[in-house]
Parts: C-alpha cells; sequence; structure tokens
C-alpha cells in the first residue's frame, strides 16, 4: 500500500493528512470550510485516493490559510506516498462534465510543478469560499506534489458546477497518472531515470 502522514503546523494553521494511493475512495474531510470538504470528498471518491483531513486554521481572517496550507500538505503526502515513482503511468487526462459545464484536465506525474488554470467562475464566493481560493489549491497541491497541471472549464455557467467539475475531473486524472502499470512495474517512467 502506498500511504502516507503528513503533519504541518504554522502559526496560522495545524494540519494532518493522510493518503493512501490504492484506496476506494473513502474520506475523513474536516477544515472548518464546508465548500472545501465537499470539493475535498469528492477528490477522494472519484479518484478512489484514501484521504484523511484534518485542519485547523485562522478562519478568523479568512480561509486563505486554511486552503494553501491543505493542499500543500495534501501534495506532500501525495508525493511521499509515490515513492519514487516505479512503474506510475505518470500521465492522466480527463474530460469532466457536470449538467451544463464541461472540464478539460490533463496532468503528468513529473517532478517539475506547473499549473494552468482557466476558469469561468462569475462571482467572487461560492458556499462561504472565495472563487479565486480553487486555484490556489490547486497551485498549492500541485507544487508540493510535483506535478504538471492543466485545468481548463471549456464551458458552464453555474459557479457549483464549474468547481466540481474541476476537482472530479483531476481526482479521474490522477486516478489514471497513478496506477500501477504491469507492463513497466519495475521501471520509472522516463529516459532520465528519475522523476
Amino acid at each position: 500500500m502506498r500511504t502516507a502522514t503528513i503533519s504541518r503546523s504554522t502559526a496560522e494553521t495545524a494540519i494532518d493528512v493522510t493518503v493512501t494511493l490504492d484506496g476506494t475512495g473513502v474520506y475523513d474531510v474536516s477544515t472548518g470550510v464546508g465548500f472545501f470538504d465537499h470539493m475535498l470528498e469528492q477528490l477522494s471518491r472519484h479518484s478512489l485516493i484514501d484521504l484523511t483531513v484534518r485542519t485547523k486554521g485562522d478562519l478568523h481572517i479568512d480561509e486563505h490559510h486554511t486552503v494553501e496550507d491543505t493542499g500543500i500538505a495534501i501534495g506532500q503526502a501525495f508525493a511521499q506516498a509515490l515513492g519514487d515513482k516505479r512503474g506510475i503511468t505518470r500521465y492522466g487526462d480527463a474530460l469532466s462534465p457536470m449538467d451544463e459545464t464541461l472540464t478539460r484536465v490533463a496532468l503528468d506525474i513529473s517532478g517539475r510543478p506547473w499549473l494552468v488554470w482557466k476558469d469561468l467562475f462569475s462571482q467572487p464566493r461560492l458556499g462561504g469560499m472565495d472563487t479565486e481560493m480553487f486555484e490556489h489549491f490547486f497551485h498549492s497541491f500541485a507544487q508540493a506534489a510535483g506535478i504538471t497541471l492543466h485545468v481548463e472549464t471549456l464551458y458552464g455557467t453555474n459557479n457549483h458546477h464549474i468547481a466540481e467539475a474541476a476537482f472530479k475531473g483531476v481526482a479521474r486524472a490522477l486516478r489514471t497518472a497513478i496506477e500501477i502499470d504491469p507492463r513497466k512495474a519495475d521501471a520509472i517512467p522516463s529516459t532520465k531515470g528519475i522523476l
């Protein structure tokens, strides 16, 4: 089982995260930001990555530090659980429909973190969360996990659907990318010999 636990404590947040990559999508998430919890649950369920998150943040200020630091901790746990990345498929992509919304996701577990984010949010807040924080979460996650990640809302009007399609799309792309390819189960998926 590829699993890792990260504890991260700063003056702004205290976070405990456990990920099990070869899971069944079981989650237990509590960040104090309801809509964010809902999105992390989608990430777990549709990637089949078991995810436990306990975040206590300075929500009396706003949700920024909570979302950012949770993204960092999940990314760190993800990278640790992957180890040397031996045998993984490495690449993943998904088209993620959510009613009138369609989102395209492509990623590479490359060791070279990058985020390209194109959304169509039409309101500044959603469920008590700043919509700009979705990009910030994925940026923090991609940086800490060492993932090249592209997320683009192709079209959509409902802000809830736009957010949810992004998380589900990333989940499905991750599920593909972390799978062990039986034809190269003992090989690093790079001509460099390291990721």
